[in-house]
């Protein structure tokens, strides 16, 4: 089975800055894509960035010019750099695995909280 461990998550001040990393390991086959959600409380679990295999990237609208999802293939680890950071990105973030061949992964979250 496949793991992803997560990290980074905290507390900070509006304009600030966290970078979380997830690293995964186990049985990775044929991997399709990864990226990074996050859900806030009583909100919808949304996708906030997202990364393939090759290093093409895109983000939801809200955190574009702010946040970027790199990844260190070698290492099979992808990280979130958050910057200027705002209250309404308060959440709990999960990293994201799937494979091709219908294998899906879910990191155990990670709280972001951002006071104002």
């Amino acid at each position: 089975q496949v793991q992803l461990v997560e990290s980074g998550g905290g507390l900070v001040q509006a304009g600030g800055s966290l970078k979380l990393s997830c690293a995964a390991s186990g049985n990775i086959f044929s991997l399709l894509l990864l990226g990074w959600y996050r859900q806030a409380p009583g909100k919808q679990r949304e996708l906030v960035a997202i990364i393939t295999p090759g290093g093409s990237t895109n983000y939801r609208d809200v955190v574009k010019g702010r946040f970027t999802i790199s990844r260190d293939t070698a290492k099979n680890t992808v990280y979130l750099q958050m910057n200027s950071l705002r209250p309404e990105d308060t959440a709990v973030y999960y990293c994201y695995l799937a494979t091709l061949g219908s294998r899906e992964y879910w990191g155990q979250g990670t709280q972001v909280t951002v006071s104002s």
